[in-house]
């Protein structure tokens, strides 16, 4: 039985198209895909995320505890700072790629992918550190308000002063009433926020942002568009761009990877394979072809199957066709060329800088 989000009769009621994503029911879109995009990139669009998953550390070692378990550097974060970085094994291997919140040093707030949940907890919880740690994923509902005109909106709304939550902090403070957690962070390439509240409340949220956000133009928006608008800006999705098989090097997040911050689970083999060098690298690219590149397909030269498409689309913002995938390091260098098999045709691709997507 796929799960619901406090939001999900509020979806249905409004129409949207329900899926199965990662075992919950979710609006994969309203209005269509381009649509709901194009309000992101030039208005503001609305999201329910309240799927994803919240894990606690608190403590006096809290800190040390989840930096040991994180690729990047939390003692280089202040309270009230967000930090992007993975979660990996003895192997290097991405349990995860998550966002840690720091509301204090011995309070630390890890927001997870919806389908690792449950997985990502076990592996948390089973390295304790000396940390208490707790699966809050039920306590919070989120929604993510995304696109140029987001902060506008959300100032009528609340008695925080935005101007200061810069990107990847945070607050506490009331929006439309309702307790929030208000961080400006997001997946979508855009200024936005990520509204955290308890979830008895979102319905009421999310009404009191679409209704004050009309004069903004404002867009209920589903999962299709929030996959075009991350792809776009070449953010890796889990499951597809990465999973327990990739590390961080691999998937071209050695940005967030401190090699020199001390001890931290995979840092050995981390160290290793950057000392071996790589066998593989994920790579942006246009097709320069017709067609339209999607997850699996392979990628081929000389005729033979030398990696692998993780994510493709044709970009709604750039009307070409993006994609990200695993290829041979002499294959990564910008300008490489290669082809991509699609219906037994290799369509002729190009190895681009990334993001694809640049705000005017």
């Amino acid at each position: 039985m796929a799960q619901r989000t406090p939001l999900f009769e509020t979806h249905v009621r409004s129409g949207a198209r329900m899926v199965d994503f990662a075992g919950w029911e979710m609006p994969v879109q309203y209005a269509g895909i381009l649509e709901e995009h194009e309000a992101v990139r030039t208005r503001v669009g609305l999201f329910d995320v309240s799927h994803m998953g919240e894990v606690v550390f608190r403590g006096p070692r809290a800190l040390e505890a989840l930096n040991r378990l994180f690729t990047n550097d939390l003692s280089k974060v202040a309270d009230g700072q967000a930090q992007y970085g993975c979660l990996c094994r003895e192997s290097g291997g991405i349990v995860d790629d998550v966002v840690v919140y720091r509301r204090a040093a011995d309070d630390l707030l890890v927001c997870v992918n919806a389908g690792n949940r449950q997985k990502d907890f076990d592996w948390l919880s089973g390295h304790p550190g000396g940390a208490d740690v707790k699966n809050e994923s039920d306590d919070w509902a989120q929604l993510a308000l995304q696109g140029p005109r987001a902060a506008q909106l959300l100032q009528r709304l609340t008695p925080l002063d935005l101007m200061p939550i810069r990107s990847y902090r945070f607050a506490r403070g009331e929006v439309a009433g309702v307790p929030c957690l208000v961080a400006r962070t997001g997946y979508t390439g855009e200024d936005g926020f990520e509204l955290f509240c308890p979830p008895a409340a979102a319905p009421r949220l999310w009404d009191a942002l679409l209704d004050a956000g009309q004069a903004e133009g404002i867009q209920p928006c589903g999962l299709g568009a929030r996959d075009s608008l991350r792809l776009e800006m070449a953010y890796r999705l889990y499951g597809s761009d990465m999973d327990d098989g990739t590390t961080p090097l691999e998937a071209g997040l050695g940005w967030v990877v401190k090699l020199d911050k001390g001890e931290f689970i995979g840092r050995d083999a981390l160290v290793r394979q950057k000392e071996q060098g790589l066998a593989r690298k994920l790579v942006g690219f246009v097709l320069t072809d017709a067609g339209i590149a999607r997850h699996g397909y392979p990628v081929v030269q000389d005729g033979r199957k030398v990696g692998e498409v993780t994510s493709g689309t044709k970009s709604p913002s750039l009307k070409t066709s993006i994609g990200l995938a695993y290829v041979p390091p002499a294959l990564a260098a910008e300008g490489s060329t290669f082809g991509v098999e699609i219906r037994g045709r290799a369509a002729a691709a190009k190895v681009v800088k990334t993001p694809f997507y640049t705000r005017k």
